[in-house]
């Protein structure tokens, strides 16, 4: 086997030892990006373009000419929707179309920009305010991080609202080590989190973790939100992970009650 210009890493994560090709990485990423893209396309072929009437998509070699790719990449994106449960494809029956998923707003189990949360609720989106600043981290966002305390990490903090009212406050932390241009400004936060990361740090993230519980709105969050302090509000700890399982992105998220419903589809294997 010839290894040559191939380089491995030894990383640790989660005290295990990975080996991770770099250049097969890049082929994974590639083949995903490629992928979500047939999959964005199918999805929208079975909301509001070819198929938003029928209960079944056609077979695949009709479909894969139709994308113009092979049956081996449609498959791909097939069984990306089926673990999503969009569609289920049954042997002597077809590629059944699950309505009653695609109507779902806004699921839990998938990731979704803040602003298409909002729009899909029946809301026009307004980031009503945004401020950065380079910070100190504290001991607890230090540890979510992997950094030592006190290391110098960018937050983000924006208010995003649901037409005038107030609907998510969402803080990001990214540790300043990661940022590789230094030129932005107001408006690159402006942008979805994840073009940021891109941009200016030169990284994705390829998963997130995130923990899921009921908060109360203490003094600083009741003024950020313009309710009662101990009103209810939903809290999401995510904690977003690039390739290597380096932790690169922690986004402590509140939710206001009545104007996102989130809803979790899970299936039964």
């Amino acid at each position: 086997m010839n290894l040559e210009g191939i380089t491995f890493e030894v990383l640790p994560f989660r005290q295990c030892q990975l080996w991770i090709c770099k250049e097969n990485a890049a082929v994974e990423l590639g083949e995903h990006a490629q992928m979500q893209s047939v999959r964005m396309k199918l999805l929208e072929d079975m909301t509001e373009g070819a198929y938003r009437h029928s209960e079944k998509l056609p077979r695949e070699n009709v479909l894969a000419a139709r994308l113009n790719i092979s049956r081996t990449q449609l498959r791909d994106s097939l069984a990306q929707l089926e673990r999503e449960g969009f569609i289920t494809r049954r042997h002597g029956v077809g590629t059944i179309i699950n309505r009653h998923v695609l109507a779902i707003k806004v699921r839990m189990d998938m990731e979704i920009e803040f602003t298409d949360m909002i729009r899909q609720s029946g809301y026009a989106p307004r980031l009503l305010s945004v401020k950065y600043e380079t910070i100190g981290a504290e001991e607890a966002i230090a540890e979510r991080l992997g950094l030592p305390a006190e290391a110098a990490v960018l937050c983000v903090s924006r208010l995003v609202g649901a037409s005038e009212t107030p609907a998510i406050y969402c803080r990001d932390y990214i540790p300043l080590s990661l940022v590789k241009d230094a030129s932005y400004s107001e408006a690159d936060f402006r942008e979805p989190i994840f073009s940021f990361l891109k941009r200016f740090c030169h990284v994705e993230p390829y998963m997130d973790i995130t923990e899921i519980c009921p908060a109360c709105a203490d003094a600083g969050l009741a003024d950020v939100f313009g309710i009662p302090e101990g009103t209810p509000l939903l809290y999401m700890d995510e904690l977003n992970y690039d390739i290597d399982g380096a932790p690169m992105l922690y986004s402590p998220q509140y939710y206001i009650g009545g104007v996102i419903k989130h809803t979790l589809m899970r299936k039964k294997f």
